[in-house]
């Protein structure tokens, strides 16, 4: 039984984003814990804070969130019901991250899935979103819906690397059990300036991969460009990719393909679902 965390605003990229892992998980046994964190922030700023009393944050703002929740789980059901998932209404008054990391402890989730608002949201990461806080602050595996991803079957799944970070198998696993999941291939991007070559570590760390994925789809691939985005975008349109995973321990290129890409011809982070895995 997979223990999933979806937090909600209850937005439309919410929304979403929790149709999207319903179709994702279609085929497997699944505890969805839908968390609505009304923030300390919101209710606490400049020199008098306005901080509600409990018998307020009970009464009240929970209350009202919970309700919602409520609401939201009875639409989940009219559009999707499947007797293998289970929905949760989880309300709290807390720092958003803080309240994720205590619900990963409690109910032991093992994925969080979260919308966002696409180019505009994952720019806004560097200053601090909700989204960015989670893949860079919690360790626990994040799958990122954009705000025009459709779900499609994710057949081809791209695993951008540099092979500078040797992984570890705990993490790994995480991609194969997803090839798997769906007969999925792996395609391992590398992009590369022009005339560099792998150095010895380098091609350790391939040998590596293609030992572990042996029993998997997988294929190696190298995209010559100046740009790692414009790679990234090159090969998800050439391979109409539907997943791309990314490990967070690869700092470099895990802030450049997620984080800097914002001009117009750079589209994937705004339609490709990301998995960001930690170590």
């Amino acid at each position: 039984m997979k223990n999933i965390l979806i937090p909600t605003d209850f937005s439309a990229n919410s929304w979403n984003a929790t149709k999207y892992a319903l179709e994702f998980f279609k085929n497997s046994q699944c505890n969805f814990y839908l968390l609505h964190v009304t923030f300390i922030s919101n209710y606490a700023s400049g020199d008098s804070p306005l901080i509600p009393t409990d018998t307020v944050i009970e009464k009240t703002l929970l209350k009202q969130a919970k309700n919602s929740l409520n609401q939201l789980i009875k639409k989940i059901k009219k559009t999707a019901l499947n007797p293998n998932h289970n929905f949760y209404a989880v309300s709290k008054y807390d720092f958003f991250i803080d309240a994720v990391r205590s619900e990963i402890k409690e109910k032991k989730i093992t994925l969080i899935v979260m919308g966002t608002k696409g180019a505009s949201g994952l720019n806004e990461v560097i200053i601090g979103s909700n989204t960015g806080d989670l893949i860079t602050q919690v360790q626990c595996p994040v799958l990122i819906i954009p705000e025009n991803a459709v779900f499609k079957v994710p057949k081809e799944i791209a695993f951008p690397t540099d092979y500078n970070i040797f992984y570890q198998t705990n993490v790994l696993k995480y991609i194969s059990e997803y090839t798997k999941m769906f007969d999925a291939t792996i395609r391992i991007l590398h992009i590369a300036k022009k005339n560099e070559t792998l150095t010895e570590f380098q091609l350790k760390n391939k040998d590596f991969l293609n030992d572990y994925f042996l029993d998997e789809n997988h294929s190696f691939h190298r995209i010559t460009s100046k740009k790692i985005e414009n790679g990234v975008q090159c090969f998800v349109e050439s391979r109409n990719i539907n997943l791309i995973i990314m490990i967070a321990k690869n700092l470099n290129l895990f802030q450049r393909i997620l984080f800097k890409p914002t001009v117009e011809e750079i589209s994937y982070h705004t339609e490709i679902p990301f998995l960001v895995l930690h170590e």
